[in-house]
């Protein structure tokens, strides 16, 4: 199988609900793990008479989304109905948008991981109500319309994606971007931020597309990209051996790391879209617009460029501390106490991130503070502990959540300072190693790099290592 013949071309479906208190189109919470079927009213069971009334906030939401996505906003936008029979869309139909969505025409910049940029296009964000959820038992299946009616926008991406990590990249930036505006909890375990893939491929060269298959719902980054690699490659083979791509809906198996057909494919007029009667045009006046511009929260992009400058950080930098927000309070709150910026990203970046990841937890689970490590980097500057010290302090505050200042005190880990006890230790180093003295007088250098290190060895890493240097230097010279 040769893939290097093969180009893919994949499009991305993001549902993202929305952060409200209430649902679309009725005053039942927008509320997850409540008791099954109790946030429900006749509206949102498809009770007959029952008439649907637009959650101005839901609006504003999704508004602010556009915006944060270079979008183009319509003043007026229409709701529809998309209709189809499932045992959890109690009315028969969902309240959609189709012809005339709210906003159109946006994108979002993302980082490769060999450091290049690419713009990817937004074809269009529109408004919808979610269905509600069937539970499928050993006995039977139940249906729980608590999410019936709740909030969602969907994204739908231009086919700008050739492989599975910019599909990730895409991902993980949109997701960003919408938890910074506070728009979407994005908590993809329980069905927040939700991603469906379009999927085809095509000799490389050729400009038409081949047959998309549609991979659904699919729960985690790692997932979706795992599900493209395998679907790409599914479809190479099969034409390779002279097979047909069927346009089909697959779901992911993650047990068995493979997709699985789910049913073919409906193409849109199989929905018999048409005008929500029992709604209103959408009017989205520039008074309101210039409002919302207005509150806007700040995205990540802006707090990458304010953390390049305000703490001289690189461009990779900002942008690995500012992927999340909850990562970037996180830092600012370590630089607001220890006001050393530099000092501060390394920190966590190269040690807290690495036993996070390596631990699989995220920022919030974070066994130490803050303020702590803060504390260990005022520890460092002020000269008390030396570098070397300091991450074998910072190992015991990961595992016990213990202040630096505790530990270093319990293990007796304080900075060796004193000129008289680091001669001594010197001298004995120097004794001991009487050949590579006799090399270091005949012009041999290097070799003083040898003797601090051994006299770091003497003090335990205790030794502060810029008097270190200078006792060495000075001792190996006499």
């Amino acid at each position: 199988m040769s893939l290097e013949k093969y180009e893919a071309v994949i499009g991305l479906e993001v549902h993202a609900q929305l952060m409200t208190a209430s649902k679309m189109f009725c005053r039942c919470p927008n509320q997850y793990g409540a008791s099954p079927n109790t946030n429900v009213c006749p509206i949102c069971t498809g009770q007959p008479g029952s008439l649907p009334v637009i959650n101005k906030k839901a609006i504003e939401l999704g508004v602010r989304a556009a915006i944060a996505l270079q979008c183009e906003i319509h003043s007026e936008s229409v709701f529809a109905r998309k209709n189809y029979f499932y045992p959890d869309l109690p009315k028969g139909y969902q309240i959609s948008q189709y012809e005339r969505p709210y906003s159109t025409h946006g994108n979002i910049v993302v980082r490769l991981k060999n450091g290049d940029e690419k713009r990817i296009g937004i074809t269009r964000i529109h408004f919808e109500e979610d269905a509600g959820k069937s539970n499928h038992e050993s006995y039977g299946t139940l249906v729980n319309l608590n999410r019936a009616g709740v909030p969602l926008i969907e994204i739908v991406s231009e086919p700008d994606m050739r492989n599975a990590h910019e599909a990730g990249q895409y991902l993980r930036a949109l997701h960003s971007i919408l938890r910074y505006a506070d728009i979407c909890d994005g908590n993809m375990e329980e069905g927040n931020f939700r991603c469906d893939a379009n999927i085809s491929v095509r000799l490389r060269g050729t400009e038409k597309f081949g047959t998309k298959v549609e991979l659904k719902n699919i729960n985690s980054f790692k997932f979706v990209e795992k599900a493209i690699e395998y679907e790409i490659q599914r479809q190479v083979f099969a034409i390779e051996n002279g097979e047909k791509i069927i346009q089909q809906t697959r779901s992911w198996n993650s047990g068995k790391n493979v997709t699985e057909v789910m049913r073919e494919k409906e193409e849109a007029h199989d929905y018999r879209y048409f005008p929500e009667p029992d709604l209103p045009k959408l009017t989205i006046s520039v008074e309101w617009l210039g409002q919302i511009r207005n509150e806007m929260p700040e995205l990540p992009s802006q707090a990458s460029e304010r953390f390049k400058k305000a703490f001289e950080l690189s461009d990779y930098d900002a942008a690995v501390l500012t992927s999340s927000k909850e990562l970037a309070h996180y830092f600012e709150s370590v630089v607001s106490h220890s006001k050393n910026g530099k000092a501060s990203a390394n920190w966590v970046m190269n040690e807290l991130l690495g036993r996070l990841n390596a631990a699989s937890k995220e920022i919030e689970a974070s066994p130490v503070s803050a303020t702590q490590i803060a504390e260990l980097i005022k520890k460092i500057d002020s000269g008390e502990i030396s570098g070397k010290i300091a991450k074998t302090v910072f190992e015991e505050m990961f595992a016990t959540s213990k202040d630096a200042s505790v530990i270093i005190k319990d293990k007796g880990f304080v900075q060796i300072s004193d000129p008289a006890a680091l001669e001594n230790a010197v001298r004995k180093v120097i004794e001991n190693n009487p050949s590579q003295l006799a090399e270091y007088k005949a012009g041999k250098v290097k070799l003083l790099g040898f003797f601090v290190g051994q006299a770091m060895k003497e003090t335990q890493g205790q030794a502060n290592p810029a008097l270190l240097n200078e006792l060495v230097k000075k001792l190996l010279d006499t």
